[in-house]
């Protein structure tokens, strides 16, 4: 038997990588090799990419990104801004060998921590996270099957916005403004800083086939939209958001039926309503429609002597800022957010 290599580096065939992704049951949309070229383009960081072979084929992968900053640290994530990642392995042996060499990787670019965001707990021993949880909903072959399932409260929820005059419209690129104004509008009211609008676009380039935007308008103005990306049987939507000042009539309601739709149309099997903390109204909210929890374990490698990095809103120390943040000017964050955003994993 053939002995494992790892690559490391531009010498990695991206078509061997992801055909490899394609096939293995363990794998995310965030494992395709695109993502390198998004998130290059798009903040600048710096990616390390690493495949396991075995006589020139490959048997696993792991992507990685470092963020580094004074604010928030010397950070290694697999991946960041998104819910999954992690290692892709054919095996508990490659897995193994993946994870000592992103160990290596991490020493030598002298990092705080490695993050690891898997979906099963992998590795006992090393320093998990388990306070985020993924909502899932199987879906019927049929909307008319959903649609009586959801019940009939719901159904007068989601009603309610039609017969208030809210379209939907569903795109790509075209609805990209629309979206994008909602979406920043939206992340101020959190406190939490915006993504910069050539994210969206590029992710839009890179996977044409997988992304698509979903956006609820009365009249002319957009008050909900959804950012919607696809990956084997499985429909995501890794960003919604809505405008709080038209809350009153229930456009996010429309706008989840009709992604819900969209993923029973396109022949979809299972939609993925994004992580949330169990309890939490994300979570309540998410859990209406039927969604169920599956539990999403991030595992966390650091330098002897250090801590798991806290870089998350609940951590007391940005309190003040995530307050000062929401009182800011619309148009100062959408400046601002990016530049900031960029470092947040």
């Amino acid at each position: 038997m053939a002995s494992l290599s790892f690559i490391l580096g531009e010498s990695i065939d991206s078509g061997a990588w992801d055909r490899f992704v394609a096939g293995a049951p363990g794998a995310s949309l965030y494992h395709l090799h695109g993502w390198k070229d998004v998130i290059e383009r798009t903040f600048g960081h710096p990616t390390f990419y690493i495949a396991a072979t075995e006589a020139g084929c490959v048997k696993g992968v792991v992507p990685l990104v470092q963020l580094k900053s004074r604010l928030f640290g010397n950070l290694l994530v697999s991946l960041p801004y998104f819910n999954y990642g992690g290692i892709c392995a054919e095996s508990d042996v490659v897995r193994d060998g993946l994870f000592r060499e992103a160990v290596k990787l991490a020493e030598r670019q002298d990092v705080h921590s490695l993050e690891l965001r898997h979906e099963d707990r992998w590795r006992e021993g090393l320093p998990t996270k388990t306070h985020k949880v993924s909502m899932r909903l199987a879906l019927p072959t049929s909307a008319e099957d959903l649609w009586k399932a959801v019940g009939a409260k719901l159904r007068n929820q989601v009603q309610k916005p039609r017969k208030a005059g809210v379209t939907i419209a569903v795109g790509r690129s075209e609805q990209l403004d629309s979206f994008y104004d909602v979406f920043a509008a939206n992340m101020r009211d959190l406190g939490t800083p915006v993504y910069p609008k050539a994210f969206f676009r590029n992710i839009l380039d890179r996977f044409p086939d997988q992304t698509w935007i979903v956006t609820a308008h009365l009249g002319q103005r957009a008050v909900a939209a959804g950012f919607l990306a696809g990956f084997k049987d499985r429909l995501e939507i890794p960003w919604a958001s809505s405008l709080r000042t038209f809350n009153n009539i229930g456009s996010n309601m429309l706008l989840y039926w009709s992604c819900l739709d969209f993923a029973i149309q396109r022949g979809y099997r299972v939609f993925d309503f994004g992580r949330s903390t169990p309890g939490e109204s994300t979570y309540r909210f998410k859990e209406q429609w039927g969604a169920s929890p599956h539990p999403l374990f991030w595992h966390y490698w650091v330098p002897e002597g250090s801590e798991i990095p806290e870089v998350n809103p609940r951590n007391p120390k940005y309190r003040a800022a995530i307050a000062m943040w929401q009182r800011l000017p619309l148009a100062v964050t959408r400046q601002l957010g990016p530049r900031i955003v960029k470092y947040i994993p």
